[in-house]
């Protein structure tokens, strides 16, 4: 296979830097040999999301001095020329419309969370991708932290019975609620869990603005799965994996960049292959939970997926 190139989609976000110094530095500590090359990107931004217009500019001329990544006029370009697509726009809201601009060149496409802000998006992401036989993964590093893999993949104690997960999230206007970064405590819920949650239910003190955030999820075998969400200052990241036979405490943030390089391995093996690591259908039920946890925690009722 010729070396592999790859584009960027969004270069509003410090994860378009870090993936590149993975795939472009060979002097990095977590570089990753024959990944191939991310060879060009377009900036994009959002002009009313300050996380991404004020950090754009700079972004785009690093990425551009330091690691040689020629900047795009436009999303199709990148789609054009790339035999693989980050979609690293930070701000959720622009996926979907990203998405279709890029989706007719059927190259695979890794969506940086959110993968979207509603489930409508989401599912309209993935059946384009369905319709045009794009392959597709989304994913919160999180999700490849070693300690959780270790964690899901140890059965020694029986079945997974349930978990508590818990993290830091902030609430933005933009990206409201649970989807900005209440998504990596999530995420690693449904990395324990699987999929199957029937409801969810919020617990939040003061809401819109509470310092305590509790998201109580119910599986349809009738498991419960947790996740707490902390307010900064306090921006530990971990879970209890509760199984028949024992419990065991995963931390989630203990890994560095290493979470990146496996996640980037992930979604370089979905090139091979054509199968992404997270099912699609994963993620989308994974919105709806966030999109459910935002709803209950502003009316303080359950709320069915």
């Amino acid at each position: 296979m010729s070396e592999l190139k790859i584009g960027l989609v969004g270069l509003d976000t410090s994860h378009a830097k870090v993936f590149t110094r993975i795939i472009n530095d060979p002097s990095y500590e977590h570089h990753m040999p024959r990944a191939g090359r991310v060879v060009l990107g377009y900036p994009g931004g959002s002009p009313d999301f300050p996380a991404s217009i004020n950090r754009v500019e700079g972004y785009t001329r690093e990425l551009s001095e330091s690691y040689g990544v020629r900047i795009a006029e436009t999303p199709e370009q990148v789609a054009e020329e790339a035999d693989l697509i980050l979609l690293t726009a930070v701000d959720g809201r622009v996926h979907r419309s990203l998405f279709e601009r890029i989706v007719g060149y059927r190259k695979p496409v890794f969506v940086d969370k959110p993968f979207a802000l509603t489930s409508e998006d989401a599912r309209a992401i993935v059946r384009l991708g369905e319709q045009h036989g794009v392959p597709i993964m989304t994913s919160s590093v999180r999700r490849f932290a070693p300690e959780l893999t270790a964690a899901v993949e140890d059965r020694s104690n029986g079945a997974v019975i349930g978990a508590e997960c818990f993290g830091p999230i902030e609430f933005l206007p933009s990206n409201p609620g649970w989807f900005w970064y209440g998504i990596h405590t999530v995420e690693v819920l449904y990395a324990i869990m699987g999929p199957g949650c029937v409801s969810v239910t919020t617990t939040a003190a003061g809401a819109p603005e509470s310092e305590h955030e509790l998201v109580t999820g119910v599986w349809a075998d009738g498991r419960i799965g947790i996740a707490r969400g902390n307010r900064i200052p306090n921006v530990s990241h971990g879970a209890f994996v509760h199984r028949e036979k024992g419990t065991a405490y995963v931390n989630t943030a203990s890994d560095g960049a290493q979470k990146y390089t496996l996640l980037l391995a992930e979604v370089i093996e979905m090139v091979r292959t054509g199968r992404p690591a997270v099912e699609p259908s994963v993620s989308v039920e994974l919105i709806r939970f966030l999109e459910a946890a935002n709803e209950s925690r502003l009316t303080g009722k359950t709320v069915a997926l």
